[in-house]
């Protein structure tokens, strides 16, 4: 059961974009069709609830064909927040996936309440834990692989086929059929998609402004980081030179989190850069920079790779930097279902920017850049690295481009050249810590 709904929180959370960052969505639609399984088990004479496969069936045909995604053919588009979306409107989407998820639900929920009322409680509860020990790891273990939904939902109607005996047989293998057929189909035709152990990866490649090739890279779809040449890149937007420019001495030694496909490795390489190490949490994303990044940063000797948390690297290496970079590191995704947590959530608290503070040598600088999307958290930003390093960082901003910032501050005023210096508003939010921490959420907002 607990597979079934994990298949399902990650594949519906890659077919609509909708669900990328709520997907308690469907696990809420997973607790009523649990909760209605329980009730309906307990209903003399009823059959077998044949209506979960055929609602799974219904699910996966609806989404396969038409899939909510934010819209390619608007070049303006960078953030989940401000996107335009193919397929249709949310108001249909959702309430649809709900209550399909619901139902598809309702049938294990109550195959395991019947297994429930023929055990004594403690029995029941001690298979319940296992069952649900085994669901997590055997979904784990195929997330790890990178095995795509073919072969999720092909355990599951192998269970459906198990479960619901002889008597749904043929209902179970016309689901098994068709999923092979649903899923094999975009697996055949589409070559640049591929499953990390976080989300779906959809690349594709496209001219660049200099007659070469660059690559998008869209994560459960949307757009996520383009792949180029270094050249290209800072000609395009040059605020990727900023940290260099804002430091009295040249880097030699370089820590980039958020490493993705190599562009940020490919800058600090061409500005002189002696060895960097580069930081990685999505060995997939890692693996197509090592085959597709146009400058090879990736298979150049002064660079070492890490397959890591920034947070957890930074936590556990002895390491100290000229400097640390924190490249766009923007994950486009949540810890699990049930829960708030994005995968970068801890990179950006306060105790975060003491370690990345407590790692740079002297004379050394830290320095991150995003396109924040709210001015109220470029403050929030700023003001964490202020508190931090005990003085004001350097800034670069353009409001106008979703809060573009680039911040870079010395280990001392002295280590930073500033053209200009954060300001803060009247009250800007406070720092998210470790134990609070939400940096996209406004706790100071009125």
């Amino acid at each position: 059961m607990l597979f079934l709904e994990l298949s399902l929180i990650r594949w519906s959370g890659a077919e609509v974009v909708h669900l990328s960052y709520f997907s308690n969505f469907v696990l809420l639609g997973s607790f009523l069709g649990i909760g209605l399984g329980f009730l309906r088990a307990s209903k003399p004479g009823r059959g077998q609830p044949f209506y979960s496969p055929v609602a799974l069936l219904a699910l996966v045909g609806f989404l396969s064909a038409y899939p909510v995604a934010v819209n390619r053919a608007d070049t303006s588009v960078i953030y989940f927040t401000s996107l335009s979306t193919s397929g249709p409107p949310i108001w249909v989407t959702l309430p649809l996936i709900f209550l399909a998820v619901a139902a598809i639900m309702a049938g294990p929920g109550e195959l395991v309440a019947d297994c429930f009322t023929r055990l004594t409680r403690l029995e029941a509860y001690r298979y319940d834990l296992l069952g649900s020990l085994i669901g997590i790891s055997a979904f784990t273990l195929c997330s790890f692989l990178g095995l795509p939904p073919l072969v999720w939902f092909l355990v599951v109607s192998g269970l459906y086929v198990v479960l619901l005996g002889a008597s749904g047989t043929s209902v179970s293998v016309t689901l098994l059929i068709a999923t092979v057929a649903m899923f094999t189909y975009p697996l055949v035709h589409d070559t640049g998609v591929f499953w990390s152990p976080y989300y779906q990866v959809s690349t594709f490649p496209q001219p660049d402004s200099n007659g070469g090739t660059q690559w998008q890279v869209y994560v459960n779809g949307i757009p996520h980081q383009r792949l180029t040449t270094a050249a290209t890149r800072l000609e395009e937007e040059p605020f990727y030179d900023e940290p260099y420019l804002r430091v009295p001495a040249d880097p030699k030694n370089m820590l980039i989190v958020g490493a993705g496909t190599g562009t940020d490795v490919s800058i600090a390489l061409s500005h002189g850069v002696q060895h960097v190490d580069a930081v990685e949490i999505d060995p997939t994303l890692l693996q197509f920079g090592r085959d597709h990044n146009p400058d090879h940063a990736y298979q150049d000797p002064r660079v070492t790779t890490y397959v890591n948390d920034g947070r957890a690297f930074l936590e556990r290496t002895d390491k100290t930097y000229d400097l640390i970079l924190f490249a766009l590191p923007d994950s486009l995704t949540l810890v699990s279902g049930a829960s708030a947590l994005r995968l970068e959530s801890y990179l950006f608290t306060e105790q975060a920017m003491e370690s990345a503070r407590d790692h740079l040598a002297p004379g050394g600088a830290f320095s991150m850049y995003n396109f924040y999307r709210e001015p109220w958290l470029v403050d929030r930003l700023g003001n964490t690295m202020d508190r931090t390093f005990g003085h004001a960082p350097c800034i670069l901003s353009n409001p106008q481009a979703i809060s573009l910032a680039v911040f870079v501050v010395g280990l001392t005023p002295e280590d930073q050249r500033c053209a200009a210096t954060w300001q803060p508003t009247a009250s800007p939010p406070s720092p998210s810590t470790d134990d609070h921490p939400f940096l996209y959420v406004d706790d100071d907002a009125g």
